[in-house]
């Protein structure tokens, strides 16, 4: 797999640099998105030669919702959400050094603990806390119904983008540990060094566009609405409503 680096971060076309099955060398995707919807259309057709019937589609909230949608509609399957959280340094609580998923472990950023001087042990409350806000938008999301169960069966991890990709790293882990058949992230853009990295955790990574310089996922959508809770759950309506199999 080759790597080239944009020559800029513009509206021109980037090659494709996604590894998975059926993929086509030589393709590539126009910048910016025009919104998420399109990204996961994209996505869509990328994923849709790769075999994955019968697929779970389990999207990352809140962004990652609407792109799963066109996913799920175009392979007719069964989109869900995996709930994740970032877990902040406490004195600057945007600046993530690591991740937790439902049903998986605290995944933390190793290198970055070490520059911070930091323990795994000095983040419990914040973990804690995390774990608590997690617990609270299963609840939203899925109204007491249980996580559809990926073992033995294909999934596809969705989400709007990776930029440090710490809640992916979560997310693919926490999945892991329960047996797919098959473990593939799909995202429509990512930053090259995050893509590289996050290869070797999955069966298959597609990822449509991976500029070389990479500020923010927000970038490379022309509208990138911050979405709400209730927003998740009318995307998720629409969904069933749509008659996807479950």
């Amino acid at each position: 797999m080759s790597w080239n680096r944009p020559a800029r971060d513009d509206l021109r076309q980037r090659e494709d640099e996604s590894r998975g099955a059926g993929h086509q060398r030589g393709v590539s995707v126009r910048l910016p998105y025009a919104d998420r919807a399109e990204a996961g259309r994209v996505l869509a057709e990328r994923l849709a030669p790769m075999g994955l019937d019968g697929a779970a589609v389990l999207a990352l909230p809140r962004g990652g919702v609407p792109v799963g949608y066109e996913i799920a509609r175009r392979l007719g399957s069964r989109l869900d959400v995996l709930v994740t959280r970032k877990i902040g340094y406490p004195p600057q609580p945007e600046l993530g050094v690591g991740a937790i998923a439902e049903g998986g472990a605290p995944v933390f950023d190793a290198g970055l603990l070490a520059r911070l001087r930091l323990r795994a042990e000095d983040l419990a409350a914040t973990v804690a806390a995390e774990r608590a806000e997690l617990d609270r938008r299963v609840e939203v999301y899925r109204r007491g119904r249980p996580l559809r169960e990926p073992a033995g069966r294909p999934v596809i991890v969705v989400d709007d983008g990776l930029a440090t990709g710490g809640t992916a790293r979560a997310a693919v882990r926490a999945l892991r540990e329960r047996g797919p058949s098959r473990l593939v992230l799909a995202v429509p853009v990512g930053a090259a060094e995050t893509v590289r990295a996050l290869a070797a955790e999955v069966d298959d990574l597609v990822v449509p566009a991976a500029p070389g310089e990479f500020r923010a996922v927000g970038q490379w959508y022309r509208d990138f609405e911050q979405l709400t809770d209730a927003d998740v759950i009318a995307w998720l309506d629409r969904a069933a409503r749509s008659g996807e199999p479950g």
